[in-house]
Order: C-alpha cells, then sequence, then structure tokens
C-alpha cells in the first residue's frame, strides 16, 4: 500500500486513527499497540502475501536468536547467536536482492551459464534487516531490554517507516508504544501531523512525479540529447530523488506525529550542505547514522590514524553503494561520495576559509553529477549521459517539452493566455521550474522547522498563521489528491 493512494488516505489512515485512539482512550493501551500492529502487517502485506510471509519468518527467527542470546551469560555462546544472527540477515538480503547480481557477474567473469534466481525483492527489506540487526548487535552489547514480542513485532512492523525507513532504534520507538500517555488524542499534534503530511505529498505527487516524467523521456533517448537537455535532465533527476525522498520522510514524519509518535529526522535540507560530509549529515541522516556505529566504529572509526580512518570511510561508502542497489552504478556512486568524504578529511577542507557560496555550489553540482550515475541503468548509460554534456546544442529535446507540457497544470497557463509565450520559447516553462525548485531547496525551511511553528495560541498574530497554515494544508492536500490519476511508488521502495 502507498500512502499516496487514494484507499491509504481515505480509508486505512482514518481506520488507524480511529482504532488507536479509541482503545487508547478507554485505557486499552496494550490492545491499541496490538492494533496498530495488525494494521501494519495489513500495510505491508496489502500487495504480497509471500513478503509478509518473508517478514513474518525473518522476525521471529531474530527474536528467538536475541532470547537465547540473552539467556545466557557466556560470551562465547553470546558472540555464537549473534554471527548466526548476522549470517541470517545478510544471508536473506543477499538472496533476495544480490543473488542475481553476483550470478550475472560470475557469469561474465569466468564464461559460466548460472540462471539468475527469479525472486521478488520483498519491499523494505533493506531497512527492516538493518533494524533487526541494529537490535541484535545492541541486545549483544547489553544495551536494550528483554521486550515482549508483540513490543518488537510492533517495532519492526510500523508501517510508516517500513518501506523506506527511517531506521529507527528499538530505543526510539518501543518505550513511545508502551506508553500509555501516548494514546490520547492530541489536536496539535494532529494538526501538525496532517500539515507535514500534506507537504510531503504535494512533494511527491505534484513535484516529483513531474520530474519522472522529464527524467523517463530523457533517460530513455540519451543519445538524441544535446548540452541544455542533458543538463536539464540531470538536474530533474536530483530534484526528484530530492522531493520524492523528502516527500517520502515528510509523510511519515505526519503519520506518526498523528499518531502521537516521534520518528528520528532523516531529512534536513540536503542540498543546504557545504561539503560532502555535511550532506551526509543531512541525507538519509538514520542509514548514515546506521554505518557509523556499526560499520565505522567497529572498524575502528578514527581511532587508529588518518590512513585506516580514510579507508574505513571508504569502506563505509562502498557498503552505502552496494546497500542502494545491486549493480555497478550504485558501487561507484558510493565510491565517489566515499573518494570526495576522504578527500575532504585528508585536506582539512571544513578548516579552510572557502565563501559559503562556493561550497554549497560545488556540493550540489558533485551530488548532481553522482546521481546521474545513480539513476543510469548501466555504467555505459551513465557514461553517455556525461558526454551529453559536451556535444553542444542548447535547443530543448522535443519530446522531453512534449511530455512536460503534458502536465495538468499547463494547460491552465494555456488558458490564462501564456501559450504565445510558451510556444515561442519551449525551453522556458522547465528550465523556470527547475530554478524555483532549486531557490526552494537552497533557501526554504524544512518540514521539521515548519511543524515546530505548527502550534495553537489564542494571540491575534498567531491565529492568523495557524489559518494560513490551515488553509495551505487543506490546498496541497485537495490538489494532491485530485493529481492521483497515476499512482507512483516512491524511489527508495526500490533500494
Amino acid at each position: 500500500m502507498l500512502f499516496n493512494s487514494y484507499i491509504f488516505i481515505f480509508l486505512f489512515l482514518p481506520i488507524v486513527l480511529l482504532g488507536y485512539y479509541l482503545l487508547g482512550s478507554r485505557g486499552h493501551s496494550r490492545a491499541a499497540v496490538y492494533f496498530l500492529t495488525a494494521m501494519s502487517l495489513g500495510f505491508y502485506g496489502y500487495n504480497s502475501i509471500s513478503a509478509l510471509l518473508i517478514l513474518f519468518v525473518s522476525i521471529v527467527v531474530n527474536y528467538a536468536l536475541v532470547c537465547l542470546m540473552q539467556k545466557t551469560e557466556r560470551t562465547g555462546r553470546r558472540r555464537m547467536y549473534l554471527i548466526i544472527l548476522l549470517i541470517w540477515n545478510i544471508g536473506l538480503l543477499f538472496v533476495y536482492k544480490y543473488s542475481s547480481f553476483f550470478l550475472e557477474n560470475i557469469n561474465l567473469a569466468f564464461d559460466t551459464d548460472f540462471s539468475p534466481l527469479q525472486l521478488l525483492m520483498p519491499l523494505g527489506i533493506s531497512f527492516y534487516t538493518f533494524q533487526q540487526i541494529s537490535y541484535g548487535v545492541d541486545c549483544y552489547r547489553k544495551e536494550c531490554k528483554g521486550y515482549q514480542f508483540s513490543d518488537y513485532l510492533a517495532y519492526i512492523t510500523f508501517f510508516p517507516s517500513i518501506s523506506s525507513g527511517p531506521i529507527v532504534y528499538h530505543s526510539e520507538l518501543i518505550p513511545q508504544l508502551q506508553d500509555p500517555e501516548r494514546k490520547k488524542v492530541l489536536f496539535t499534534h494532529l494538526g501538525q501531523g496532517l500539515y507535514a503530511f500534506s507537504l510531503g505529498l504535494a512533494k511527491k505527487v505534484l513535484i516529483a512525479d513531474t520530474l519522472a516524467k522529464v527524467v523517463s523521456v530523457g533517460y530513455a533517448n540519451i543519445p538524441e540529447l544535446n548540452t541544455f537537455s542533458t543538463i536539464l535532465v540531470m538536474l530533474s533527476y536530483s530534484l526528484q530523488i530530492y522531493f520524492d525522498f523528502s516527500g517520502y520522510c515528510d509523510m511519515a514524519l505526519g503519520i506518526s506525529r498523528m499518531l502521537n509518535l516521534d520518528l528520528p529526522v532523516n531529512f534536513n535540507s540536503p542540498y543546504k550542505a557545504v561539503s560532502i560530509t555535511d550532506f551526509w549529515d543531512r541525507w538519509h541522516m538514520t542509514l548514515t547514522r546506521f554505518f557509523t556505529k556499526y560499520v565505522y566504529i567497529p572498524l575502528g572509526g578514527s581511532r587508529r590514524g588518518l590512513p585506516r580512518t580514510l579507508l574505513n570511510v571508504m569502506i563505509v561508502f562502498l557498503v552505502s553503494g552496494l546497500w542502494h542497489g545491486a549493480n555497478w552504478t550504485f558501487i561507484l556512486w558510493g565510491a565517489l561520495h566515499g573518494l570526495l568524504n576522504v578527500l575532504e578529511k585528508a585536506l582539512r577542507i571544513k578548516d579552510r576559509k572557502i565563501p559559503v557560496l562556493l561550497r554549497r555550489g560545488f556540493t550540489f553540482s558533485f551530488v548532481t553529477l553522482a546521481w546521474s550515475i545513480f539513476r543510469a541503468p548501466s555504467l555505459s548509460d551513465s557514461m553517455a549521459l556525461f558526454g551529453g554534456l559536451f556535444s553542444g546544442g542548447f535547443s530543448l529535446y522535443q519530446p522531453i517539452r512534449d511530455k512536460f507540457m503534458d502536465v495538468i497544470e499547463i494547460s491552465f497557463l494555456y488558458r490564462a493566455g501564456l501559450g504565445g509565450l510558451m510556444e515561442s520559447r519551449p525551453w522556458l516553462m522547465l528550465t523556470l521550474f527547475i530554478v524555483v525548485l532549486m531557490a526552494a531547496c537552497f533557501t526554504m525551511k524544512n518540514t521539521q522547522e515548519k511543524m515546530a511553528l505548527f502550534a495553537f495560541s489564542p494571540e491575534k498574530g498567531s491565529r492568523r498563521k495557524m489559518l494560513w497554515k490551515c488553509l495551505v494544508t487543506a490546498g496541497l492536500l485537495f490538489w494532491s489528491i485530485l493529481s492521483l490519476a497515476e499512482i507512483s511508488e516512491f524511489l527508495y521502495f526500490t533500494f
């Protein structure tokens, strides 16, 4: 089930809120959690019962191994259970996500003929696998309590985060689920949550999905692109993945806030970053902290001298690239980000007096170029796209222009009398759209900041601001719902 679908907005979410608060307000706190867990399982299994079965088996095995680990004080036996837990989780992820990629490369390297496994990757397997690894490692380190199975099940299956994150630690969510006070309706939280949800839905439906049309045409016709069209396609994907992931994070944050639950911030205006290191402190923040805590620090972190630190950074980013997908494009993308991080640390860039605008411009340019490799179907396609930057020509590729002009909002501009201008300058509307979005990324407050300002107050000025936010919420919801004719998945669903 998708957040950006009629069944979720008009049926699933209202039932969840109604059932959760009805049970909680009558003192049935545990029943409210059971109800939320049942709805989360229904959310996950809506499109695939087999994926739900894989998820449930994974949860049972992980919980059983942790219970065995917690029942013994013998270090060797605890370590054995941890190793089994890691093999189980990484093995499950390898089979469903990487086995075909591995076999294809074995065939290429050794001229063999292994048949790729025809397995459908379960939704969110990368996210719930990492959450279970974090729980298992924390229990091995004696950093977690012995939670009941129902609490663990609710934690892993929590529907706002299971599909595309954030990667939540047990200490962040389970205590909230156990708190009876969080089962009582708080209208401020409902308002904040709906506001965040509406912003996220608009980012996904009105912006990311519009840019997706341009990106799809561009990547399907790479040899036909000139310099100008290549630049617009690259910028379009950079903005598409930004608003797509930002939209999901906003919606997950908003849904959780409606339930009086707080998820960790996962997206903090990453295009305002002034370095690649800063970018990764802002983009997919819970993934960064997972790799820091469970990969970088166990490798030695920065405790063993600069050369070892730089090696550890490269390992983390290569693993991060591979985590995003089974393709050499993802590995190269991770390697490039790792290389820039290494160079920044080796050259102590953060200590140098470089103007902020120059830092930000370089960071955004590098990230955008790297996203072009990330999006490409193959390394050869990514190199062909880079070649388009030097092909010359500054006209907009006609199929891109036609696809963008099909957007329903453009028809209103025609009716407003701007048709002649748009026909005489076919590049204008898409270019203007991209420039406005870039300006928004660089200057506007993010959703967390806006939510913090969303509070009811009796003061006259505050009431006007609140009325304006309510109108914005209603307007964005109405506009986005009208645009749900073509429902699309979030990009991070495939990772």
